[in-house]
């Protein structure tokens, strides 16, 4: 029985190659999702496109463990976050047929928001530049988990109970669910329509994607569609779905062979535009006037010398990464059905076997001039010995971000350890700064070692700086005493008890546990480094930060 279970899935996988199965990468690219290749675990489906055409498809493990049915590029996934290109373009669409401008005020739309609405544009929402604090975490925060049922009420009572934002529309760029979950119920009130029927009539239809849709409604049969599973780290996986229904910052479903035809509408204007095109491109602007690397639902990055545009997702059992290189015309699509993977770093793998000629083409050196000065960037790595890179050994604090981080030699190098415990390797290029060893774009760290602080540096990006401090990991007696009681938050409508046992201080929410909350230094506690409490001098009021996605919402002791 196992022997024919292993013929049947080699049969179905080779079945569900596409026609362009003998192109010469194929067994490099076998090579690199051999992983995903067994016939007992999930796995995922990928696909290459050039010149608008799908030159690779193909499916690798299971879409199914419990009936051994295979991923190919028929099989619809769910792809979380990717989706978010489709939420905007409905905007767009909607702002050509001139229902809407892309400066109309959030107000307009939802008058019950407090007056910070006033200063929000729908393309603040596009560009993740409003301030909206993101509700997947606010919900998380008020006791609600991925395993939870709410609906599109729960979140608008949750953003309109927000009382400040993040920061003022404009002013920074950062990742916001809330603005597309908005995005998505502004096209239902534009429209008249909801946004799986708005993007059904406008987009999908008409490019024949079949197999798509804004999925709405999780009792819905879906034809050939990949459960999503979650390891179990043993080997093992469990299923991992949802019943939340939300969409807009995500919820589509798909199939490789329907994003082909996305993919091709990039270039054939047949059925959108230029100007719906450009649209789509443009890069946010901040206050300052500088320009945010995220346009509507796409982002953009510069990978060994040629522009991306790119877009990943993750949710429950899904995992997902689409790029394109726009001046190659070639784009790469993984879609995964399991949570110990990274499509990204997979994606840019393949992309690695087609487009080496261009990446050479494009950084070809054209002057002396020029070559000399490449010349001299490559020659400035320096050796270090560990008496200097203990120098700058230490933990570091970012207030703006509410996070600290530690430079730490480990084995002769000096490492960037983050507040989980993952460390990155450093290479010197001078004696006071390094480069990250394994992202894929260079991330330089700058360390002032008079001035106690460091900062880092991701190209085309504001520097983030982290200052030195003393980190306290007792409490004492008076702390203990201080800290406990139960604070209550107006715009998360609950209660966090914070309780001493045994010298220890734990949160439970909603009767539940939480974790342990331990101290990083004064007034300042946090659980594993992702919810972060800065409490005021009397201990009465706590601000409450997590992953900088949601800041400072106020608690106040009952």
């Amino acid at each position: 029985m196992k022997y024919l279970k292993i013929v049947l899935f080699s049969l179905l996988s080779i079945f569900s190659v596409s026609a362009q199965e003998t192109i010469p990468q194929q067994t490099k690219i076998d090579a690199i999702f051999s992983k995903w290749n067994n016939p007992n675990t999930p796995g995922g489906t990928v696909g290459v496109i050039k010149e608008g055409k799908l030159i690779f498809a193909k499916g690798y493990g299971m879409a199914n463990l419990d009936y051994n049915i295979p991923n190919g590029p028929e099989t619809v996934f769910k792809i979380a976050s990717t989706s978010k290109q489709f939420t905007a373009a409905s905007i767009i669409l909607l702002s050509q047929q001139g229902k809407l401008s892309l400066d109309d005020k959030l107000s307009t739309f939802f008058p019950e928001f407090p007056s910070y609405a006033n200063d929000i544009t729908i393309q603040h929402l596009l560009n993740h530049t409003s301030g909206i604090r993101d509700y997947i975490i606010l919900a998380r925060l008020s006791g609600l988990g991925v395993n939870d049922y709410y609906t599109d009420k729960t979140v608008g009572k949750l953003l309109m109970s927000q009382q400040e934002l993040n920061f003022n529309p404009g002013e920074e760029f950062v990742y916001s669910n809330s603005g597309y979950w908005l995005l998505g119920q502004i096209v239902e009130k534009v429209s008249n329509e909801s946004l799986a029927v708005f993007a059904k009539k406008n987009i999908f239809d008409p490019l024949k994607m079949k197999n798509s849709r804004f999925h709405d409604n999780f009792v819905e049969i879906v034809k050939n569609r990949a459960t999503g599973y979650r390891s179990d780290r043993k080997d093992g996986f469990h299923q991992y779905m949802t019943t939340l229904n939300m969409v807009g910052d995500g919820g589509v479903i798909t199939t490789i062979n329907d994003l082909v035809k996305w993919d091709a509408s990039f270039y054939d204007t047949s059925v959108f535009n230029k100007d719906f095109w450009n649209q789509m491109l443009q890069l946010g602007i901040l206050n300052n006037g500088k320009k945010t690397p995220y346009a509507s639902g796409l982002a953009f990055r510069n990978y060994k010398g040629l522009e991306v545009i790119h877009h990943s997702g993750s949710f429950v059992g899904y995992r997902t990464q689409f790029i394109r290189f726009p001046k190659a015309k070639f784009s790469v699509i993984a879609l995964a059905n399991r949570t110990d993977t990274d499509p990204s770093k997979l994606a840019y793998k393949i992309a690695d076997l087609f487009l080496e000629n261009e990446y050479k083409s494009n950084n070809t050196i054209k002057t002396e001039k020029s070559a000399s000065k490449k010349s001299s960037k490559k020659a400035v790595f320096v050796t270090l010995s560990e008496k200097e890179l203990k120098v700058f050994e230490g933990n570091y604090w970012d207030n703006k971000s509410k996070s600290s981080r530690k430079l730490v030699v480990r084995d002769g190098m000096l490492n960037y350890v983050r507040s989980n415990g993952k460390a990155t390797k450093m290479r010197p290029i001078a004696k006071n700064k390094f480069q990250m060893i394994g992202p894929r774009v260079p991330v330089i760290l700058t360390v002032n070692s008079k001035a106690n602080n460091f900062s880092i540096k991701l190209p085309n990006a504001t520097p983030t700086f982290f200052v030195a401090y003393q980190p306290v990991t007792t409490y004492s007696q008076e702390d203990l005493k201080t800290y406990s009681g139960e604070y209550y938050s107006v715009e998360l409508d609950v209660v966090y008890s914070l309780k001493v046992k045994k010298n220890r201080v734990f949160l439970f929410v909603k009767g539940d546990s939480v974790g342990e909350v331990t101290p990083i230094k004064k007034n300042l506690l946090n659980i594993n480094g992702r919810q972060i409490f800065e409490f005021n001098e009397t201990r009465n009021v706590f601000r409450l930060s997590m992953l900088g996605r949601v800041k400072n919402i106020k608690f106040v002791k009952k």
